[in-house]
Protein backbone atom coordinates (compact mmCIF):
# COMPACT_ATOMS: atom_id res chain seq x y z
CA UNK A 1 0.00 0.00 0.00
CA UNK A 2 0.96 3.44 -0.93
CA UNK A 3 1.84 6.41 1.13
CA UNK A 4 -0.35 8.32 -0.19
CA UNK A 5 -3.37 5.31 0.31
CA UNK A 6 -2.42 5.13 4.01
CA UNK A 7 -3.13 9.28 4.18
CA UNK A 8 -6.13 10.38 6.55
CA UNK A 9 -7.08 13.31 5.29
CA UNK A 10 -8.40 16.65 7.09
CA UNK A 11 -9.71 18.66 4.53
CA UNK A 12 -13.57 18.59 6.12
CA UNK A 13 -12.02 19.25 9.79
CA UNK A 14 -11.07 23.07 10.03
CA UNK A 15 -11.33 22.59 13.78
CA UNK A 16 -13.38 24.44 16.72
CA UNK A 17 -13.27 28.48 16.67
CA UNK A 18 -11.94 30.81 18.98
CA UNK A 19 -14.53 30.68 21.65
CA UNK A 20 -14.11 27.01 21.44
CA UNK A 21 -10.88 26.06 21.51
CA UNK A 22 -10.72 28.98 24.44
CA UNK A 23 -12.60 26.64 27.14
CA UNK A 24 -11.17 23.83 25.90
CA UNK A 25 -7.93 25.32 27.25
CA UNK A 26 -9.80 26.62 30.83
CA UNK A 27 -10.93 23.00 31.41
CA UNK A 28 -7.25 21.98 30.54
CA UNK A 29 -5.59 24.90 32.76
CA UNK A 30 -8.16 23.43 35.63
CA UNK A 31 -7.04 19.98 35.50
CA UNK A 32 -3.50 20.87 35.11
CA UNK A 33 -3.54 22.91 38.45
CA UNK A 34 -5.74 20.35 40.27
CA UNK A 35 -3.13 17.51 39.59
CA UNK A 36 -0.48 20.00 40.84
CA UNK A 37 -2.28 20.51 43.47
CA UNK A 38 -3.00 17.43 44.38
CA UNK A 39 1.13 16.92 44.31
CA UNK A 40 2.04 19.19 46.82
CA UNK A 41 -1.29 20.86 48.76
CA UNK A 42 -3.11 20.29 51.91
CA UNK A 43 -4.11 23.66 52.31
CA UNK A 44 -4.67 26.54 50.52
CA UNK A 45 -6.38 25.10 47.96
CA UNK A 46 -7.24 28.57 45.80
CA UNK A 47 -4.08 30.17 46.97
CA UNK A 48 -6.31 32.85 48.43
CA UNK A 49 -3.41 33.94 50.47
CA UNK A 50 0.66 33.24 49.97
CA UNK A 51 1.81 29.76 49.86
CA UNK A 52 3.70 29.09 53.28
CA UNK A 53 5.66 25.83 54.43
CA UNK A 54 2.63 24.47 56.25
CA UNK A 55 0.48 24.22 53.19
CA UNK A 56 2.68 21.70 51.50
CA UNK A 57 2.34 18.26 52.26
CA UNK A 58 5.63 16.81 54.53
CA UNK A 59 6.63 14.22 51.91
CA UNK A 60 5.64 15.11 48.13
CA UNK A 61 4.77 11.97 46.07
CA UNK A 62 3.15 11.81 42.39
CA UNK A 63 3.73 12.14 39.07
CA UNK A 64 3.70 15.54 37.10
CA UNK A 65 5.27 14.65 34.07
CA UNK A 66 2.41 12.43 32.36
CA UNK A 67 -0.43 15.06 33.82
CA UNK A 68 -0.55 17.92 31.63
CA UNK A 69 -0.29 15.37 28.28
CA UNK A 70 -3.37 13.16 29.81
CA UNK A 71 -5.19 15.98 30.70
CA UNK A 72 -5.19 17.23 27.43
CA UNK A 73 -6.56 13.98 25.77
CA UNK A 74 -9.04 14.04 28.48
CA UNK A 75 -10.75 17.66 27.53
CA UNK A 76 -10.46 16.35 24.08
CA UNK A 77 -12.52 13.22 24.63
CA UNK A 78 -15.05 15.33 26.58
CA UNK A 79 -15.27 17.41 23.38
CA UNK A 80 -16.33 14.43 21.06
CA UNK A 81 -18.03 12.44 23.54
CA UNK A 82 -20.25 15.47 24.09
CA UNK A 83 -20.75 17.08 20.22
CA UNK A 84 -21.28 13.59 18.73
CA UNK A 85 -23.04 11.80 21.69
CA UNK A 86 -21.10 9.09 21.58
CA UNK A 87 -20.33 6.21 24.24
CA UNK A 88 -16.62 5.92 25.28
CA UNK A 89 -14.34 4.80 27.38
CA UNK A 90 -10.81 5.59 28.05
CA UNK A 91 -7.62 2.85 29.28
CA UNK A 92 -4.95 5.32 30.51
CA UNK A 93 -1.74 3.54 30.26
CA UNK A 94 0.63 6.29 31.78
CA UNK A 95 -1.87 4.90 35.00
CA UNK A 96 0.95 6.96 37.13
CA UNK A 97 -0.27 10.21 36.30
CA UNK A 98 -2.91 9.64 38.57
CA UNK A 99 -3.19 13.10 39.26
CA UNK A 100 -4.98 13.74 36.04
CA UNK A 101 -7.80 11.41 35.91
CA UNK A 102 -8.72 12.29 39.63
CA UNK A 103 -8.52 15.82 38.71
CA UNK A 104 -10.63 15.78 35.76
CA UNK A 105 -13.14 13.16 37.33
CA UNK A 106 -13.60 15.89 40.12
CA UNK A 107 -14.45 18.44 37.38
CA UNK A 108 -16.77 16.58 35.83
CA UNK A 109 -18.46 15.97 39.28
CA UNK A 110 -17.98 11.85 38.77
CA UNK A 111 -15.64 11.54 41.78
CA UNK A 112 -18.33 13.91 43.97
CA UNK A 113 -20.82 11.06 42.98
CA UNK A 114 -19.10 8.71 43.53
CA UNK A 115 -17.40 10.07 47.36
CA UNK A 116 -19.64 12.69 48.41
CA UNK A 117 -16.94 13.77 51.01
CA UNK A 118 -15.01 15.25 48.35
CA UNK A 119 -17.64 18.35 47.31
CA UNK A 120 -16.71 20.04 44.25
CA UNK A 121 -15.92 23.25 45.89
CA UNK A 122 -12.98 24.55 47.92
CA UNK A 123 -13.77 22.69 50.57
CA UNK A 124 -13.47 19.24 48.37
CA UNK A 125 -10.73 20.30 46.71
CA UNK A 126 -8.63 20.62 49.75
CA UNK A 127 -9.65 17.24 50.48
CA UNK A 128 -9.27 16.58 46.92
CA UNK A 129 -5.59 17.51 47.51
CA UNK A 130 -4.69 16.13 50.61
CA UNK A 131 -5.93 12.63 50.32
CA UNK A 132 -3.66 12.20 47.39
CA UNK A 133 -0.50 9.65 48.12
CA UNK A 134 -1.38 10.61 51.35
CA UNK A 135 -2.04 8.42 54.11
CA UNK A 136 -5.61 6.98 54.27
CA UNK A 137 -5.88 9.09 51.18
CA UNK A 138 -5.52 7.59 47.69
CA UNK A 139 -2.92 6.14 45.90
CA UNK A 140 -0.71 8.05 43.54
CA UNK A 141 -1.44 5.50 40.29
CA UNK A 142 -4.87 5.30 38.66
CA UNK A 143 -6.74 2.74 40.58
CA UNK A 144 -9.99 0.55 40.88
CA UNK A 145 -11.41 3.18 43.07
CA UNK A 146 -10.71 5.59 40.52
CA UNK A 147 -14.13 6.84 38.62
CA UNK A 148 -14.11 5.11 35.02
CA UNK A 149 -10.70 3.65 35.34
CA UNK A 150 -10.78 -0.45 34.30
CA UNK A 151 -7.07 -0.05 34.16
CA UNK A 152 -4.62 0.31 37.20
CA UNK A 153 -1.62 2.16 36.22
CA UNK A 154 1.15 0.46 38.15
CA UNK A 155 1.87 -2.58 35.72
CA UNK A 156 2.92 -1.15 32.35
CA UNK A 157 2.22 -2.85 29.13
CA UNK A 158 -1.95 -4.00 29.28
CA UNK A 159 -3.25 -0.77 27.81
CA UNK A 160 -3.76 -1.08 24.92
CA UNK A 161 -4.92 -5.23 25.16
CA UNK A 162 -7.26 -4.07 28.11
CA UNK A 163 -8.88 -1.74 25.38
CA UNK A 164 -9.14 -3.94 22.79
CA UNK A 165 -11.00 -6.65 25.48
CA UNK A 166 -13.41 -3.91 26.26
CA UNK A 167 -14.60 -3.51 22.81
CA UNK A 168 -15.04 -6.40 21.58
CA UNK A 169 -18.64 -7.38 21.94
CA UNK A 170 -19.65 -3.88 22.13
CA UNK A 171 -20.74 -2.69 18.88
CA UNK A 172 -21.85 1.34 20.00
CA UNK A 173 -18.47 1.68 21.84
CA UNK A 174 -15.38 3.96 21.68
CA UNK A 175 -12.51 3.21 23.38
CA UNK A 176 -9.28 5.77 23.69
CA UNK A 177 -6.64 4.12 24.78
CA UNK A 178 -3.47 6.40 25.84
CA UNK A 179 -0.15 4.66 25.19
CA UNK A 180 2.60 6.03 27.20
CA UNK A 181 5.84 6.18 25.32
CA UNK A 182 7.72 4.37 27.96
CA UNK A 183 5.14 1.70 28.03
CA UNK A 184 5.77 1.01 24.40
CA UNK A 185 8.84 -0.40 25.11
CA UNK A 186 7.07 -3.29 27.30
CA UNK A 187 6.99 -6.94 25.24
CA UNK A 188 2.87 -6.73 26.56
CA UNK A 189 1.95 -3.70 24.83
CA UNK A 190 4.35 -4.40 21.30
CA UNK A 191 2.40 -7.68 21.25
CA UNK A 192 -0.83 -6.03 21.83
CA UNK A 193 -0.56 -3.45 18.88
CA UNK A 194 -1.71 -6.51 16.43
CA UNK A 195 -4.83 -6.64 18.06
CA UNK A 196 -6.48 -4.68 15.44
CA UNK A 197 -6.08 -7.84 13.60
CA UNK A 198 -9.04 -9.40 15.76
CA UNK A 199 -11.33 -6.54 15.52
CA UNK A 200 -14.68 -7.18 13.79
CA UNK A 201 -15.85 -3.51 12.47
CA UNK A 202 -19.68 -4.79 12.29
CA UNK A 203 -19.73 -6.74 15.95
CA UNK A 204 -17.21 -5.14 17.69
CA UNK A 205 -16.47 -0.98 19.17
CA UNK A 206 -13.16 0.97 18.16
CA UNK A 207 -10.41 1.36 20.08
CA UNK A 208 -8.51 4.57 18.89
CA UNK A 209 -4.90 4.31 20.36
CA UNK A 210 -3.01 8.07 21.63
CA UNK A 211 0.40 7.30 21.53
CA UNK A 212 1.38 9.96 23.62
CA UNK A 213 5.34 10.70 23.31
CA UNK A 214 6.37 13.01 25.79
CA UNK A 215 10.01 12.11 25.32
CA UNK A 216 11.26 10.21 28.95
CA UNK A 217 11.18 8.00 31.41
CA UNK A 218 12.08 8.38 34.80
CA UNK A 219 15.53 8.66 33.51
CA UNK A 220 16.27 8.00 30.28
CA UNK A 221 14.97 8.81 26.47
CA UNK A 222 12.24 6.98 25.20
CA UNK A 223 13.06 4.68 22.17
CA UNK A 224 9.73 5.80 20.20
CA UNK A 225 10.06 9.42 20.33
CA UNK A 226 13.93 9.21 19.43
CA UNK A 227 12.35 7.08 15.95
CA UNK A 228 12.53 9.69 13.19
CA UNK A 229 9.20 10.24 12.00
CA UNK A 230 9.25 8.59 8.93
CA UNK A 231 10.53 5.33 10.87
CA UNK A 232 7.69 5.52 13.42
CA UNK A 233 5.18 6.03 10.70
CA UNK A 234 6.11 2.90 8.70
CA UNK A 235 6.44 0.87 12.11
CA UNK A 236 2.87 2.14 12.92
CA UNK A 237 1.50 1.59 9.26
CA UNK A 238 3.19 -1.64 9.13
CA UNK A 239 0.93 -2.54 12.72
CA UNK A 240 -2.23 -1.78 10.22
CA UNK A 241 -2.73 2.33 11.08
CA UNK A 242 -3.27 5.62 9.26
CA UNK A 243 -1.49 7.81 11.22
CA UNK A 244 -2.41 11.29 12.76
CA UNK A 245 0.68 13.62 14.26
CA UNK A 246 -0.28 16.18 16.78
CA UNK A 247 2.84 18.09 17.79
CA UNK A 248 3.54 21.36 20.04
CA UNK A 249 4.26 23.09 23.06
CA UNK A 250 2.54 25.98 22.67
CA UNK A 251 -1.15 25.34 24.03
CA UNK A 252 -3.47 27.00 21.75
CA UNK A 253 -2.02 25.58 18.65
CA UNK A 254 -1.61 21.91 20.17
CA UNK A 255 -5.47 22.51 20.93
CA UNK A 256 -6.88 23.54 17.54
CA UNK A 257 -4.59 20.43 16.25
CA UNK A 258 -5.73 17.94 18.47
CA UNK A 259 -8.88 18.83 18.43
CA UNK A 260 -8.93 18.29 13.95
CA UNK A 261 -6.75 14.65 14.93
CA UNK A 262 -9.86 13.73 16.63
CA UNK A 263 -12.52 14.47 14.39
CA UNK A 264 -10.28 13.43 11.51
CA UNK A 265 -10.16 9.86 13.73
CA UNK A 266 -13.65 9.74 14.60
CA UNK A 267 -15.04 10.02 11.28
CA UNK A 268 -12.40 7.89 9.56
CA UNK A 269 -13.51 5.35 12.56
CA UNK A 270 -17.70 6.09 11.74
CA UNK A 271 -17.05 5.34 7.61
CA UNK A 272 -14.88 1.95 8.39
CA UNK A 273 -18.37 0.94 10.68
CA UNK A 274 -20.77 2.08 8.20
CA UNK A 275 -18.91 0.53 5.35
CA UNK A 276 -18.50 -3.08 6.98
CA UNK A 277 -22.31 -2.84 8.52
CA UNK A 278 -23.75 -1.95 5.76
CA UNK A 279 -21.55 -3.72 2.85
CA UNK A 280 -19.83 -6.30 4.31
CA UNK A 281 -16.29 -7.23 5.23
CA UNK A 282 -13.47 -7.24 1.69
CA UNK A 283 -10.62 -6.01 3.66
CA UNK A 284 -8.78 -5.56 7.00
CA UNK A 285 -9.60 -2.15 7.71
CA UNK A 286 -6.57 0.25 8.69
CA UNK A 287 -7.81 2.14 11.80
CA UNK A 288 -6.45 5.19 13.22
CA UNK A 289 -3.51 5.73 15.61
CA UNK A 290 -2.71 9.24 16.94
CA UNK A 291 0.53 10.24 17.98
CA UNK A 292 0.38 12.97 20.49
CA UNK A 293 4.51 14.64 21.10
CA UNK A 294 4.61 17.46 23.41
CA UNK A 295 6.96 18.36 26.00
CA UNK A 296 7.10 16.38 29.09
CA UNK A 297 6.07 18.05 32.34
CA UNK A 298 4.36 20.83 29.56
CA UNK A 299 3.81 23.99 31.74
CA UNK A 300 5.78 23.54 34.62
CA UNK A 301 8.96 24.58 36.04
CA UNK A 302 11.42 24.98 33.22
CA UNK A 303 13.77 25.46 35.01
CA UNK A 304 15.13 24.25 38.78
CA UNK A 305 18.28 24.68 40.72
CA UNK A 306 19.94 26.11 37.44
CA UNK A 307 18.85 22.79 35.71
CA UNK A 308 16.35 22.24 32.73
CA UNK A 309 13.08 20.77 33.63
CA UNK A 310 9.62 20.88 31.43
CA UNK A 311 10.48 18.73 29.24
CA UNK A 312 13.03 16.93 30.30
CA UNK A 313 13.21 13.53 32.52
CA UNK A 314 13.23 15.48 35.58
CA UNK A 315 9.54 16.42 35.38
CA UNK A 316 8.75 12.82 35.66
CA UNK A 317 7.69 13.06 39.26
CA UNK A 318 8.40 16.04 41.73
CA UNK A 319 9.56 18.93 39.58
CA UNK A 320 10.55 20.77 42.90
CA UNK A 321 11.46 18.63 45.71
CA UNK A 322 12.31 20.84 48.82
CA UNK A 323 9.26 23.31 48.87
CA UNK A 324 8.76 23.39 52.67
CA UNK A 325 12.67 24.40 53.01
CA UNK A 326 13.80 26.48 50.19
CA UNK A 327 12.29 29.73 50.26
CA UNK A 328 13.47 29.61 45.95
CA UNK A 329 11.51 26.53 45.62
CA UNK A 330 8.59 27.58 47.58
CA UNK A 331 8.19 30.90 45.02
CA UNK A 332 8.66 28.55 41.82
CA UNK A 333 5.80 26.36 43.21
CA UNK A 334 3.13 29.67 44.17
CA UNK A 335 4.07 31.39 40.92
CA UNK A 336 3.22 27.80 38.46
CA UNK A 337 0.37 27.50 40.65
CA UNK A 338 -0.86 31.05 39.77
CA UNK A 339 0.38 30.64 36.02
CA UNK A 340 -2.91 28.83 35.23
CA UNK A 341 -5.06 32.05 36.15
CA UNK A 342 -6.87 29.46 38.85
CA UNK A 343 -9.55 32.96 39.69
CA UNK A 344 -10.56 32.60 36.23
CA UNK A 345 -11.34 28.57 36.40
CA UNK A 346 -12.89 28.68 40.18
CA UNK A 347 -15.34 31.04 41.60
CA UNK A 348 -14.76 32.39 45.22
CA UNK A 349 -16.45 28.96 46.37
CA UNK A 350 -14.01 27.02 44.84
CA UNK A 351 -16.52 25.81 42.12
CA UNK A 352 -15.49 25.23 38.11
CA UNK A 353 -17.02 28.28 36.59
CA UNK A 354 -18.90 27.56 33.18
CA UNK A 355 -16.29 27.91 30.80
CA UNK A 356 -14.57 25.59 32.01
CA UNK A 357 -17.57 23.00 32.28
CA UNK A 358 -18.36 23.79 28.75
CA UNK A 359 -17.28 20.46 26.95
CA UNK A 360 -18.02 18.62 29.68
CA UNK A 361 -20.66 15.82 28.56
CA UNK A 362 -23.50 14.88 31.45
CA UNK A 363 -24.96 11.85 32.89
CA UNK A 364 -23.10 8.46 31.80
CA UNK A 365 -21.60 10.19 29.24
CA UNK A 366 -18.83 11.45 31.66
CA UNK A 367 -15.64 9.11 31.19
CA UNK A 368 -15.70 8.71 35.12
CA UNK A 369 -19.55 7.93 35.23
CA UNK A 370 -19.61 5.53 32.09
CA UNK A 371 -20.81 2.32 33.22
CA UNK A 372 -18.27 -0.04 30.89
CA UNK A 373 -15.75 1.00 33.20
CA UNK A 374 -17.59 -0.65 36.27
CA UNK A 375 -18.78 -4.01 34.42
CA UNK A 376 -20.79 -4.99 37.67
CA UNK A 377 -23.62 -2.44 36.63
CA UNK A 378 -23.48 -4.33 32.96
CA UNK A 379 -22.81 -8.10 34.32
CA UNK A 380 -25.81 -10.49 32.96
CA UNK A 381 -25.79 -14.22 34.90
CA UNK A 382 -24.51 -16.50 32.54
CA UNK A 383 -26.83 -19.08 30.90
CA UNK A 384 -24.81 -22.08 31.43
CA UNK A 385 -26.54 -25.47 30.07
CA UNK A 386 -27.30 -28.15 32.45
CA UNK A 387 -24.33 -30.15 33.19
CA UNK A 388 -26.26 -33.64 33.09
CA UNK A 389 -26.17 -33.26 28.88
CA UNK A 390 -22.11 -33.69 29.49
CA UNK A 391 -22.13 -36.22 32.27
CA UNK A 392 -19.82 -39.11 31.59
CA UNK A 393 -21.18 -42.73 32.20
CA UNK A 394 -18.95 -44.63 34.76
CA UNK A 395 -20.44 -48.33 34.91
CA UNK A 396 -17.24 -49.38 37.11
CA UNK A 397 -14.47 -47.66 38.36
CA UNK A 398 -11.38 -48.14 35.62
CA UNK A 399 -13.82 -49.38 33.15
CA UNK A 400 -14.04 -46.08 31.02
CA UNK A 401 -11.70 -43.80 28.70
CA UNK A 402 -12.76 -39.99 29.09
CA UNK A 403 -10.78 -36.57 28.26
CA UNK A 404 -11.91 -33.94 30.45
CA UNK A 405 -10.93 -31.54 28.48
CA UNK A 406 -12.84 -32.72 25.87
CA UNK A 407 -15.77 -33.19 27.53
CA UNK A 408 -15.46 -29.41 28.57
CA UNK A 409 -15.06 -28.70 25.11
CA UNK A 410 -18.93 -29.56 24.24
CA UNK A 411 -19.97 -27.75 27.57
CA UNK A 412 -17.92 -24.69 26.04
CA UNK A 413 -20.02 -25.21 22.52
CA UNK A 414 -23.38 -25.31 24.45
CA UNK A 415 -22.35 -22.28 26.46
CA UNK A 416 -21.37 -20.27 22.75
CA UNK A 417 -24.25 -21.49 21.32
CA UNK A 418 -26.48 -19.90 24.49
CA UNK A 419 -24.55 -16.44 24.50
CA UNK A 420 -24.75 -16.15 20.20
CA UNK A 421 -27.38 -13.61 20.87
CA UNK A 422 -26.15 -11.79 23.62
CA UNK A 423 -22.49 -12.41 22.41
CA UNK A 424 -20.79 -11.63 26.09
CA UNK A 425 -19.09 -14.97 26.31
CA UNK A 426 -14.95 -15.59 24.52
CA UNK A 427 -12.62 -18.72 24.92
CA UNK A 428 -9.37 -16.86 24.73
CA UNK A 429 -5.91 -19.08 24.74
CA UNK A 430 -2.45 -19.32 23.42
CA UNK A 431 -3.06 -21.18 19.98
CA UNK A 432 -3.98 -24.07 22.57
CA UNK A 433 -7.67 -24.58 21.90
CA UNK A 434 -7.13 -27.79 20.13
CA UNK A 435 -4.22 -29.12 21.50
CA UNK A 436 -6.02 -28.50 25.37
CA UNK A 437 -8.73 -30.85 23.25
CA UNK A 438 -11.57 -27.94 23.25
CA UNK A 439 -12.14 -28.22 20.02
CA UNK A 440 -15.92 -28.86 19.88
CA UNK A 441 -16.15 -25.62 20.70
CA UNK A 442 -15.80 -24.93 16.87
CA UNK A 443 -19.21 -26.51 16.62
CA UNK A 444 -20.89 -23.51 17.56
CA UNK A 445 -18.22 -20.14 16.62
CA UNK A 446 -14.96 -20.18 15.01
CA UNK A 447 -11.45 -18.08 15.77
CA UNK A 448 -11.57 -14.76 15.83
CA UNK A 449 -9.78 -13.20 12.86
CA UNK A 450 -9.40 -10.35 10.43
CA UNK A 451 -6.12 -10.72 8.45
CA UNK A 452 -5.37 -12.76 5.27
CA UNK A 453 -6.51 -16.38 4.94
CA UNK A 454 -5.83 -19.11 2.76
CA UNK A 455 -7.71 -21.83 1.84
CA UNK A 456 -6.17 -24.83 3.62
CA UNK A 457 -7.00 -22.39 7.37
CA UNK A 458 -10.04 -23.85 9.42
CA UNK A 459 -12.28 -22.74 11.44
CA UNK A 460 -10.82 -18.42 10.92
CA UNK A 461 -14.08 -16.79 11.16
CA UNK A 462 -14.50 -12.87 10.72
CA UNK A 463 -17.69 -13.13 14.01
CA UNK A 464 -15.72 -15.40 15.45
CA UNK A 465 -15.38 -15.57 19.53
CA UNK A 466 -12.46 -18.09 20.00
CA UNK A 467 -9.37 -15.32 20.34
CA UNK A 468 -6.07 -16.88 19.97
CA UNK A 469 -2.27 -15.45 19.77
CA UNK A 470 0.71 -16.89 20.59
CA UNK A 471 1.29 -13.75 23.65
CA UNK A 472 0.02 -14.75 26.55
CA UNK A 473 -0.02 -11.07 28.27
CA UNK A 474 -2.18 -10.10 25.19
CA UNK A 475 -4.42 -13.00 25.90
CA UNK A 476 -4.48 -11.64 29.21
CA UNK A 477 -5.05 -8.58 28.55
CA UNK A 478 -7.84 -8.80 25.91
CA UNK A 479 -9.83 -11.05 28.78
CA UNK A 480 -9.33 -8.70 31.52
CA UNK A 481 -10.86 -5.79 29.60
CA UNK A 482 -13.84 -8.21 28.87
CA UNK A 483 -14.59 -9.06 31.95
CA UNK A 484 -14.22 -5.78 33.98
CA UNK A 485 -16.63 -4.06 31.35
CA UNK A 486 -19.17 -6.99 32.57
CA UNK A 487 -19.12 -10.06 30.00
CA UNK A 488 -17.50 -13.66 31.03
CA UNK A 489 -15.15 -15.40 29.51
CA UNK A 490 -12.13 -18.23 29.93
CA UNK A 491 -8.51 -18.56 29.84
CA UNK A 492 -6.92 -21.91 28.21
CA UNK A 493 -3.76 -22.18 28.14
Amino acid sequence: MSQAEHEVRTDGNRGPGDAEVAALDAHWRAANYLAVGQIYLMGNPLLTEPLRPEHIKPRLLGHWGTSPGLNLVYTHLNRVIKQRGIEALCVWGPGHGGPAVLANSWLEGSYSETYPDVTRDADGMERLFRQFSFPGGVPSHVAPETPGSIHEGGELGYSLSHAYGAAFDRPELLVACVVGDGEAETGPLAASWHSNKFLDPVRDGAVLPILHLNGYKIANPTVLARLPEHELDRLLHGYGHHVLHVTGDDPMTVHRAMAVAMDTALDHIAAIRRTAREEGIADRPSWPVIVLRTPKGWTGPGEVDGLPVEGTWRSHQVPLSGVRDSPDHLRQLEAWLRSYRPEELFDERGRPRPDVLAWVPEGVRRLGSTPYANGGLLLRDLPVPPLERHAVAVDRPGAGRHEPTAVLGGLLADVMEATSDRRDFRLVGPDETASNRLQAVYGATGKAWQAGTLPTDEHLDRHGRVMEILSEHTCQGWLEGYLLTGRHGLFSC
